[in-house]
């Protein structure tokens, strides 16, 4: 495999075959990972904020080196910010008329049940732009009512009067019916709107949690379709793949049409390039630590990716399959400032990249960054990213002038903000794994992204772990895992079956529909049938419950669903009648993967300098490694500082390490005599 460093022109030969370009758009950097022929080529480019379209280009150019591109696929942030600052499209709301406070009132769930003063969440429609429509379909799906064709015509002219940018459609029971829905779709689309309708994005009963999903989608619509335009209009026609959150992609019209999909495509891609490489290593249970410039990420892999449909993001629900990832606001560059208790805290406000950490040279609030930085954590001779040389001096001056308003040695804050930091990425570890039955010591680390090597092996000792991951090139990982990924697209249906009707075959038949639809849709992406795998399943639960198990279709459903249960919740009713809910069905369309060669592993001693670092007040000389020239077989004990182009990994003192033949580096914990 090799590695092609940002301080000179990424390239790949000429004589390649075809070129495939992950790219991975996060708050400081911009990841590019190209594969061609058995050959990987990393780099990075600081991100635009103003223009994340810009660098995604400017990488893909690079990459290519004016040769023909076969396929971009690319995750970013672009979905996320817009949903957090609430920065989409101008939406409306259609409802069954009676529903227009459906997103307002929710669930009637307080986040903070004795909390009076906590303010209520801000949706991405408000009430004033929720309109009701007088229609009704039945839940076993009898059209009731048609819609008033005379309030429709006068919605339109209100519609135009409030420069509406897009529409999102969710009756009462369309799930069952989309008779309704259509009808209203088709007028307001020949009217000129953008319009979203449940019944494309959530055919499921529960209406706010349809009715959220849609209302997101079409909130995000106009913001995402000029987004992926921009980039389509720089790339090839018919090139450009878009990472979805399930940890899939999909075509970039599909995500023009449900953007919704896409809000965590970053950290997604992530968690696939994690198990993908975990594997390799021997490691089947991993949690993954995925810490980038603005936020950190954390997952559980126990043999699998692990997908969820419960996802709320900024207290908004999201009922759409997605990986299981929770997101802390704890980035390398997040800002260190002083509440009005004098208490140090760290984030969730980030430097960005632009104007960046202090080390940068432009930024005037410390960061994570800078914290390592002055605890020599960081080599002060070397760029970030290969293109960003660092102001150790600048970061001193700034650390000292804050150090005395606060009363304590630069140092103690450096470290106070390091801890500050690790505190709250620890919450994230234990929210993923003890406060959902697992045993942290059953798993080992998996760092990756700019700054995860850093915290890695003081976060494993305070969860009890003893085993740390940093893989090769770990600041383009998430770049890396949309390569590896495959084309996914997820349907489903309610279907509500109960007693006599719990029969196989009769189940199996009513995902036809579902497998007719998918086939077309791969079939428009270029997928012949036998690239195609079905991955059949259904929602069940005990009649009376309010929630589902998703449980793979089989023919010995009832079984499993019981061992299901018992499995998560510790019992199992087995005399009562169970009920299926809805029909889940995963289409995986199989791609090409990047070649990731292994090596043999070497009796290799390497070469080290000496750096000063300080650990826990105390000032030591530690080995300081470039990761380019370790070799698999190469071991090594802490303290150490493990420098690459793209990330920086710390061995504490008490730590040992060594390469594998993955080229990953390994870090246990030294067991005490």
């Amino acid at each position: 495999m090799l590695y092609c460093a940002a301080t000179r022109e990424p390239s790949v030969d000429q004589h390649k075959d075809k070129i495939y370009i992950g790219v991975d758009t996060g708050g400081t950097f911009t990841d590019v990972v190209a594969a061609a022929d058995d050959q990987l080529f990393h780099f990075k480019i600081p991100s635009n904020p103003t223009n994340p379209a810009t660098p995604v280009l400017d990488g893909v150019r690079k990459a290519c080196e004016n040769q023909s591109v076969d396929i971009v696929v690319h995750g970013s942030t672009v979905a996320t910010n817009a949903l957090l600052e609430r920065k989409g499209g101008k939406a409306a709301l259609l409802v069954t008329e009676g529903f227009e406070d459906l997103l307002q009132i929710g669930r009637q769930t307080r986040p903070k049940l004795y909390d009076l003063s906590n303010p209520a969440i801000a949706t991405v429609i408000p009430p004033d732009r929720c309109f009701g429509i007088k229609e009704r379909t039945s839940a076993d799906g009898t059209v009731l009512s048609y819609p008033d064709p005379s309030r429709l015509r006068n919605l339109v002219v209100e519609l135009r009067a409030l420069n509406i940018d897009a529409i999102a459609v969710c009756f009462l029971h369309s799930y069952a019916n989309p008779t309704n829905e259509r009808a209203i779709s088709a007028a307001l689309r020949a009217a000129g709107f953008d319009v979203t309708c449940s019944h494309d994005i959530l055919p499921e009963y529960r209406e706010f949690e349809r009715c959220s999903t849609v209302a997101v989608n079409a909130f995000l619509r106009p913001v995402l379709s000029r987004y992926y335009g921009q980039l389509e209009s720089g790339l090839p026609a018919n090139k450009l793949r878009i990472m979805q959150s399930s940890g899939g992609w999909i075509s970039s019209a599909a995500a023009r049409e449900r953007p919704v999909q896409t809000v965590l495509s970053g950290p997604a891609g992530g968690v696939v390039g994690a198990h993908t490489l975990s594997q390799l290593a021997g490691y089947a249970n991993v949690i993954t630590l995925d810490m980038g410039g603005t936020s950190a990420d954390v997952s559980v892999i126990r043999n699998a990716v692990p997908l969820t449909t419960e996802t709320i993001i900024d207290g908004l629900p999201i009922r759409l399959p997605m990986i299981d990832v929770v997101t802390v606001g704890s980035g390398g560059g997040s800002i260190a400032w002083f509440d009005a208790g004098g208490a140090l805290r760290v984030g969730p406000r980030s430097a960005g990249a632009d104007p960046g950490p202090v080390c940068y040279g432009k930024g005037d609030q410390l960061t994570v960054t800078d914290a390592h930085l002055l605890l020599g954590h960081i080599p002060k001779d070397k760029s970030l990213g290969g293109v960003l040389q660092l102001d150790p001096e600048r970061t001193r001056e700034k650390f000292e002038l804050e150090a005395q308003n606060v009363g304590m040695p630069p140092e103690q804050l450096a470290e106070g903000i390091v801890k500050v930091a690790s505190a709250t990425m620890e919450r994230a570890l234990r929210v993923v794994s003890v406060q959902r039955g697992h045993d942290p010591r059953d798993f080992a680390l998996f760092a990756f992204g700019g700054a995860g090597g850093l915290h890695a092996c003081r976060l494993a000792e305070t969860m009890c772990m003893q085993t740390v991951i940093v893989p090769d090139k770990a600041g383009t990982i998430s770049a890396l895992g949309m390569l590896i990924a495959d084309a996914v697209r997820d349907y489903s249906r309610t279907i509500f079956l109960r007693g006599e009707q719990l029969n196989y075959d009769v189940i199996a038949d009513s995902f036809k529909p579902l497998e007719k639809m998918a086939r077309a849709d791969f079939k428009s992406d270029g997928f012949a049938k036998s690239r195609l795998k079905l991955l059949r399943a259904v929602t069940m639960r005990y009649e009376g419950q309010s929630f589902e198990l998703e449980i793979p279709l089989t023919r010995n459903l009832r079984s499993d669903f019981d061992t299901a249960h018992k499995k998560r919740y510790s019992y199992a009713d087995l005399e009562r009648p169970v009920e299926v809910v809805n029909i889940v069905l995963r289409v995986v369309g199989t791609t090409e993967k990047p070649f990731i060669p292994e090596s043999a592993e070497e009796n290799y001693q390497p070469d080290a300098g000496l750096t000063e670092v300080i650990f826990e007040g105390r000032k030591h000389d530690a080995r300081s490694l470039f990761r380019a020239e370790l070799k698999p077989g190469a071991e090594f004990s802490g303290p150490a500082v493990v420098y690459d182009i793209d990330s920086t990994a710390l061995v504490p003192p008490g730590w040992q390490a060594c390469i594998d033949r993955w080229r990953n580096l390994i870090i246990r914990r030294e067991e005490k005599k």
